[in-house]
């Protein structure tokens, strides 16, 4: 089968830089740098500060903004009776700030999605928007975005890329019901409910730490905010372009990484909105998490619960089928699972759809992205990985009306790692979180060896032709 290879390689850039906040553990060691810091003059402080904003605010929107919601986080450690300057809070929050490559090791694992606005373009071409995995020092992963166009003859033409990123407001305020809360905790069994007698009907995550006084409850308080601080709600700035746009790991499940989102275009009621499975990694372990938006500027982060979605890699379906969510899932670590929900963030039944059965999936296998709709079932592309740990990508199609019955599959790879895609951070891997039909080509965003990506396209009838029906 001919796949075709774009030439198009997206390479990490390390001057790709966010300002984030530099968590010192040490109380002590805070102390004493806030201390030195109170102890300059009001001249020295100026003049210090307008150094460091010489050196660095040119590198960062919102430079002042940042250190200043930096200085927040540390205000406790300054006395109260002290009042002290808006320069010598920034000073402050500078020495609690740090620079940080989001890209500096690798940009991989891409998904691809129609853009909301389609306004303005010539008669046959697709504007898109593609998240990519950014990671940076300590193997921290972020989720970057990119947009272009599609045109006719599928030629990729990505929009003009600044070197200055931006990351989202996050909502302080956030408030939360306790209906919210009921149907989350329920099924852990060392949480203790009598909490939810006393919590409010409506409440934010800074009225929870009044209840930690009440010694039976710190455990439970403890667990409950670290599952709402998973469940969060940021904002970018509308009018910067999406390309600058990083989501970074907010909450302490996803503090070691936000890994290998996979967007899909999901239409219900004649509305679209965008949603993409990731996996939260917190250093230990892994949750499931989803990112919901409309617009890619209004984002809503939430946990997804229930035994069939306890391990990494879901992919959901664009739309209900039979009245139901759908999501590919893989709960063993190695074969194809599906699942069928009532309830998006809830999914507690699933069945195995396929186990490992040609030479090049021996080890595992699990999806590329969301299912595609086409007119003789729905497209899946896999990873199936093989000897060696090496890592290619096949295409399954699933049934239309009964997505749990595999009616084709390929049996060579798609794409395998060609000479100039197996060396990277890790070796002999192809991979993608998410591709699309236009103009009758499936184009594929993929990894090569979790260092760079690219592009590659084949014919949509060619393939699903090429699939062995049952």
């Amino acid at each position: 089968m001919k796949v075709t290879r774009l030439k198009i390689r997206l390479k990490a850039n390390p001057k790709r830089l966010i300002l984030r906040y530099l968590e010192i553990k040490n109380e002590f060691r805070i102390k004493r740098i806030v201390g030195k810091i109170l102890s300059l003059t009001e001249n020295e402080v100026e003049k210090l500060l307008s150094a460091i904003q010489a050196e660095f605010g040119h590198r960062h929107q919102r430079f002042n903004k940042i250190l200043m919601n930096n200085f927040k986080k540390i205000k406790q450690h300054i006395p109260p009776d002290q009042e002290i300057t808006a320069s010598r809070k920034l000073l402050l929050g500078s020495f609690f700030s740090m620079e940080y490559s989001i890209e500096a090791a690798a940009l991989f694992n891409p998904s691809i999605v129609p853009h909301p606005d389609q306004t303005g373009l010539p008669e046959g071409s697709l504007r898109f928007i593609m998240s990519l995995r950014a990671t940076g020092e300590g193997h921290i992963s972020s989720i970057e975005f990119r947009s272009g166009i599609l045109d006719t003859d599928n030629e990729v033409f990505f929009d003009k890329l600044t070197r200055k990123t931006e990351l989202p407001e996050v909502d302080s305020r956030q408030i939360f019901s306790k209906s919210f809360v009921e149907e989350r905790v329920k099924d852990y069994g060392n949480f203790a409910m009598e909490l939810l007698d006393k919590i409010p009907d409506e409440f934010t995550i800074k009225e929870l730490y009044g209840f930690k006084k009440e010694n039976y409850f710190i455990e439970s308080v403890d667990f409950l905010i670290d599952l709402l601080q998973s469940n969060y709600n940021i904002k970018f700035n509308e009018k910067k372009s999406i390309g600058g746009r990083v989501i970074f790991p907010h909450s302490k499940s996803e503090i070691a990484g936000m890994e290998d989102v996979r967007f899909v275009k999901y239409t219900e009621n004649n509305s679209t909105n965008y949603y993409g499975t990731y996996t939260a990694y917190n250093g230990y372990t892994t949750i499931p998490q989803l990112i919901e938006t409309e617009n890619f500027i209004d984002f809503r982060i939430r946990t997804l619960h229930g035994n069939a979605v306890q391990n990494k890699g879901m992919a959901l379906f664009p739309r209900k089928v039979n009245g139901k969510y759908v999501m590919i899932t893989r709960e063993d670590s190695e074969s194809l699972f599906i699942s069928f929900s009532d309830r998006l963030h809830f999914w507690n039944k699933s069945r195995i759809i396929r186990v490992p059965t040609e030479i090049w999936e021996y080890v595992q296998i699990g999806n590329c992205g969301s299912p595609i709709e086409t007119d003789k079932g729905w497209l899946l592309l896999t990873h199936g990985v093989g000897p060696v740990r090496k890592y290619v990508i096949g295409a399954y199609l699933l049934d239309l009306e009964d997505p749990g019955k595999v009616i084709g599959w390929l049996k060579e790879p798609l794409i395998s790692p060609g000479k100039n895609e197996r060396d990277g951070y890790v070796p002999n891997v192809v991979y993608s979180s998410g591709s699309l039909i236009h103009n009758g080509e499936l184009i594929i965003p993929y990894a090569m060896s979790d260092a760079y990506s690219g592009f590659a396209k084949v014919d949509v009838e060619q393939l699903l032709n090429e699939l062995l029906f049952k």
